[in-house]
């Protein structure tokens, strides 16, 4: 898609889209709950804080930095999301929990090999790096804050009201950065608009979505450590699709990281359950 758009519209495009389909399944929601509209105030503060860093310092954060600096530092996406989780909801780490990490990261860091050797925290990467943490923080926090507020809403409501608050934050940014693209929209490919509907269908709609059931039955801290899945999922996308070779020593990686992740959801959640 960002051949022919920038990386503002990129995102805040689909989102916008979804942000309208939802809308009439959200307000109905709403109105059949009887909230008022100092109840939906909190998603502005869950945007700003959260999914707005989360988002923008992301994008600008890796055009002043380096890829293999970016992979390594969303690697800490669930400790950061650990320390969030204890701060603001009192959730505890178990020793299955900190197993589960363990065995986690192992199989990422065999996974991460090509990106920890051209790692590079020098100075001049330093404010690339620093806006890529601080959008790692803003993402943290914002699961962390939905998982308190979540027992209110229903999970269209937490994505519409999201999407609603960053597509009014995000519109200055396009109009400024990016005014060019709207002129642009009717010689869009049809590669372009199957991208634009593949992100809102399934990257804005269908993933949230399952997200906050999710997040609704499992800790943050369980949910976070799903984050590493990325990673396992990502090795047979490139093979399949752009023909990249996977060693043993990266397949090894990729299965300790599912084995760690079913362990701190499935087996955590069944103990906890039974007890």
């Amino acid at each position: 898609m960002q051949d022919q758009a920038g990386p503002f519209f990129t995102v805040w495009g689909p989102m916008l889209i979804a942000t309208l389909l939802l809308g009439p399944f959200a307000l109905n929601h709403f109105n059949r709950n009887k909230k008022s509209i100092k109840d939906v105030l909190v998603f502005v503060q869950l945007a700003l804080l959260g999914v707005f860093p989360a988002q923008v310092f992301m994008t600008w954060g890796t055009q002043y930095s380096t890829a293999s600096n970016a992979a390594i530092l969303t690697l800490s996406l669930p400790v950061v999301t650990a320390f969030f989780a204890y701060l603001l909801i009192k959730e505890q780490m178990t020793t299955m929990r900190w197993a589960s990490f363990s065995i986690a990261i192992i199989g990422v860091i065999l996974c991460s090999t090509s990106d920890i050797k051209n790692i590079d925290f020098g100075a001049k990467y330093a404010a690339g790096n620093l806006l890529i943490f601080l959008a790692i923080v803003g993402n943290s926090y914002y699961n962390v804050g939905c998982k308190k507020i979540l027992s209110k809403y229903t999970e269209i409501e937490m994505v519409f009201f999201t999407y609603a608050a960053m597509v009014i934050l995000l519109a200055p940014l396009v109009f400024y950065f990016e005014p060019g693209v709207f002129g642009r929209i009717p010689s869009f490919t049809k590669q372009t608009w199957m991208a634009i509907g593949l992100l809102t269908i399934f990257h804005n709609f269908l993933s949230m979505v399952l997200f906050f059931m999710a997040l609704k039955t499992l800790d943050a801290m369980q949910v976070a450590l799903s984050n590493y899945l990325i990673t396992f999922f990502a090795l047979p996308i490139a093979a399949i699709w752009l023909g990249e070779t996977l060693s043993l020593k990266t397949m090894a990686g990729g299965i300790l990281i599912f084995a760690s992740t079913l362990t701190i959801t499935i087996v955590e959640y069944r103990m906890n359950r039974n007890i």
